[in-house]
């Protein structure tokens, strides 16, 4: 027959056992709810950065085009100056 002592120190190893086993299964149900949240929010941020990344490119590549044109028109009237200022000096030094 068991006595009140060894009764009460089974129920306390099969709680003891029963809580490890729902804390063990509480965890995995938190991880993978965790994992689920960090890929939704990475993925998110992916999104966003790659949609701010193209803004920036699509501005970058604006910019780059005008100051290309900037720079053709510049060289062009550079040319042309540098044309007309040797034409006045040949003029100048032939007559």
């Amino acid at each position: 027959m068991r006595t009140n002592g060894e009764s009460k120190f089974s129920f306390l190893v099969i709680g003891l056992g029963l809580g490890a086993i729902s804390g063990l299964m509480a965890a995995l149900l938190a991880r993978k709810e965790t994992r689920d949240l960090l890929r939704e929010r990475s993925t998110e941020a992916l999104d966003y950065l790659s949609q701010k990344g193209k803004n920036l490119r699509d501005t970058t590549e604006g910019i780059v085009d005008k100051g290309r044109k900037l720079m053709s028109h510049r060289c062009c009237s550079v040319d042309a100056t540098a044309k007309v200022h040797q034409e006045e000096r040949r003029e100048t030094l032939s007559g």
